[in-house]
């Protein structure tokens, strides 16, 4: 089970990237069909996060607001209404609000000081204090592991946005371009100060909803150092998937691998026994595709289905030193190497022992082992 929510973040911008103008007035980016769309949307989700910045300005209500699919929910076993998640380090929270008075349960995350201040001056959520400071992981892992949230709708503020995707920890962006122009520099934008640098994301969709366009992007860039990003899990899948294009094999482990730019370029692909030959492993096959001295390589990610190798009789060099000796820094992992053809394979240890963040993703442990049914007890 994945230890996160998967998050989507979505916005509506004016063509110059605003979210709002300054007016006292809330500004309406979206046309009538798209906001049936987000009310679509949140009737899919689990929960709903904003921002107490959001709460203050807008002062919204943040409902499923058609009876149909809220009647859907409650037959697919759900409550009427998603979470409602808002996050505020201080706690000053205005207990009148609307978020607090509509829909279903509500969630406060915080720091201690800012549980202590709700403490004082409670509003009618759950409170969870998340220590002395806000941590988004660890936000999101109580979604998931204590609240059963699969799916987060995020719904801003900018700073929000900016944080879960610096963080790398967003799944998915659902952006809205509205066709005017707000041309106020005092006015908040979607993303703040730093942006997001990791780099170009994927479009996966474009839509044309009335006079504004959809488009829906899934950030590409690998995590840093040893904490997991999005990316990675997605990553992971493609390694996983080319594991099942391998021959079937008696004698060697059916494997996939992927090596990622930084900036979330995919420089090679390879996987066991690929292009006929008969004991090629799957780093090996991906690492051989990219040309020597590439300086992407020695800030990119390899993702391997299962852990590589430290010993081969096949050839002279096993992956894991393959993968030392191309300057390869991190490796994303979903299996470790059970004792099937080497008692005692460590090659996350070898690599960790050399220096290499090493991530091993086991909810993606079952998708590597699919192709590899036929070797297990």
């Amino acid at each position: 089970m994945p230890s996160y929510p998967y998050v989507l973040l979505s916005a509506a911008v004016s063509l110059d990237g605003y979210l709002d103008d300054t007016t006292p007035e809330r500004l309406l980016l979206s046309s009538p069909a798209d906001f049936d769309r987000v009310d679509e949307v949140r009737a899919s989700v689990d929960a709903i996060l904003i921002g107490a910045g959001t709460i203050r300005a807008d002062n919204p209500r943040l409902l499923v607001n058609s009876a149909e699919r809220r009647a859907a929910r409650v037959a697919a076993g759900k409550p009427e209404y998603p979470l409602k998640v808002t996050v505020s380090a201080s706690g000053e929270l205005d207990p009148t609000a609307n978020f607090w008075h509509t829909g279903g349960e509500k969630i406060v995350y915080t720091t201690e000081k800012g549980a202590e201040r709700l403490g004082r001056a409670p509003v009618a959520a759950d409170v969870v204090a998340l220590g002395a400071d806000l941590d988004w992981r660890g936000l999101l892992r109580h979604l998931r592991e204590v609240r059963g949230v699969e799916r987060l709708m995020v719904e801003g503020g900018g700073t929000i946005h900016t944080q879960l995707l610096q963080q790398g920890l967003a799944d998915e962006v659902q952006l809205v371009l509205a066709p005017l122009f707000v041309g106020d520099p005092d006015a908040p934008r979607l993303f703040g100060p730093g942006g997001y640098q990791g780099g170009r994301l994927r479009l996966v969709e474009t839509r044309q909803i009335e006079d504004v366009v959809l488009m829906r992007y899934e950030p590409t860039a690998p995590g840093a150092g040893v904490l997991p990003s999005a990316s990675d899990g997605r990553w992971l899948a493609v390694a996983c998937d080319l594991a099942a294009q391998c021959p079937p094999s008696e004698t060697a482990f059916s494997v996939g691998a992927v090596v990622v730019a930084a900036d979330g370029t995919e420089l090679a692909r390879g996987y066991s026994r690929e292009g006929g030959d008969p004991v090629v492993h799957a780093e090996e096959a991906a690492l051989a595709k990219i040309a020597a001295g590439d300086p992407r390589v020695t800030s990119a990610t390899v993702y391997t289905s299962l852990e590589p190798c430290t010993h081969r009789a096949s050839r002279p060099v096993p992956c894991a030193r393959l993968i030392l000796d191309a300057g390869v820094r991190r490796v994303v992992t979903a299996w470790r190497e059970p004792d099937t053809f080497v008692a005692g394979a460590d090659g996350s240890g070898l690599l960790a022992g050399e220096g290499v963040d090493v991530v091993v993703l086991p909810e993606y442990e079952g998708r590597a082992k699919a192709p590899n049914g036929h070797l297990l007890p």
